[in-house]
């Protein structure tokens, strides 16, 4: 239950985050400092703050439907949000960014890479299957 709940907002959150960014890219200008200078360059705002985005809500909403795939949507989340949360961290504390934006986004990714961990390592194996769960 706590893992489909953990994934229900998250598919919600980046969903909405993402087609946002999609359908106005120059919300980034505005929340984080990033501009397009380029058709190019919008086109990768789209892409990566767009597409990947509501990509990966789309994948957990679909872990929320299928419990099969809730396990590796969890780890794959692990490692989205660990490498986010620790290259932001470290980049934020060395360099003394403290905006709006880095500080949500450390707290945001933080938090939920600290819930993984936690609902990877309390996660009940899908129809018996253990071995993921030894060693």
């Amino acid at each position: 239950m706590k893992e489909k709940l953990f994934l229900g907002v998250q598919a919600l959150l980046f969903i909405a985050y993402g087609l946002y960014c999609l359908v106005n890219p120059t919300v980034l200008l505005e929340s984080a400092g990033v501009m397009a200078t380029s058709v190019t360059a919008t086109i990768e705002l789209q892409s990566m703050y767009g597409g990947l985005q509501t990509a990966v809500g789309a994948m957990c909403a679909l872990a929320v439907m299928q419990p099969r795939l809730r396990f590796p949507t969890l780890l794959a989340l692990l490692f989205l949000f660990a490498g986010l949360a620790v290259v932001r961290v470290t980049l934020g504390l060395t360099q003394g960014d403290y905006s709006g934006y880095t500080s949500f986004a450390m707290v945001f990714e933080s938090v939920s890479l600290l819930l993984l961990i936690w609902l990877i390592r309390t996660a009940q194996p899908e129809g018996g299957d253990t071995a993921r769960r030894t060693g």
